[in-house]
């Protein structure tokens, strides 16, 4: 099986991490869940409905649809919490990457545990800067919001792709393909990891402030 490969990057402040990488997150997430499956018997069930939120940035002028699922939130914010601390950690001006994983189980015989394999990955390179003042802030705020946008754009048109999704399983192997561990929704098995660069490139950063002179000049 090829898996795919997706890559965004984004170019925020340190108090825009967060909410950035939830807005990514969570879009993928609700393209990539299904309500809960309901067995009658082998072969033959229906699909519950997935409740969704808009969710207003406070740092970012951007709005964004995510599953309403609460437990769900509270994993993807626990991963994006972590990735935001560490980058913290590494500076004011920082990079690094966070990825969402879709794979599916293939079961192994004892004692071997279960394979992972795979199937599509997005990758998410956030580019930290450190700006001056209270204009170039509310400068980047709306700049962030418009790319954030543009990505969401992005990410829909590539998962209306016609390309492989593991087909619907049977009740026995439902856990195979989906984590049933949510008591309102069902996502595709899926992980979340992060890295960290040390420093941020300085093309990057010029890239950013000149972006804000040339807006203020306008």
């Amino acid at each position: 099986m090829n898996c795919r490969s997706e890559v965004l990057e984004v170019t925020v402040e340190a108090r825009q991490v967060e909410e950035a990488m939830l807005a990514l997150l969570h879009t993928i997430l609700l393209h990539r869940s299904s309500g809960k499956f309901h067995y009658k018997k082998e072969g033959t069930y229906s699909i519950g409905t997935v409740g969704t939120l808009d969710i207003d940035c406070d740092f970012i002028d951007f709005t964004f649809v995510r599953v309403s699922s609460e437990e769900l939130d509270r994993g993807i914010r626990r991963a994006v919490s972590e990735f935001k601390d560490a980058l913290s950690i590494s500076g004011s001006d920082g990079m690094g990457q966070i990825s969402l994983e879709f794979y599916q189980k293939k079961k192994s015989r004892w004692p071997f545990s279960d394979e992972c394999i795979p199937w599509e990955v997005w990758s998410i390179k956030v580019n930290v800067v450190n700006l001056a003042n209270e204009q170039e802030r509310q400068i980047c705020r709306e700049k962030v919001g418009e790319k954030l946008g543009e990505k969401v754009i992005n990410v829909v048109e590539v998962i209306n792709r016609h390309e492989y999704l593991p087909k619907m399983p049977t009740q026995s192997e439902v856990d195979n393909v989906f984590d049933t561990s949510l008591k309102d929704v069902q996502p595709y098995l899926y992980k979340i990891t992060y890295q960290i660069t040390d420093t941020l490139g300085t093309s990057v950063s010029t890239t950013m402030r000149r972006l804000i002179k040339d807006t203020l000049a306008l």
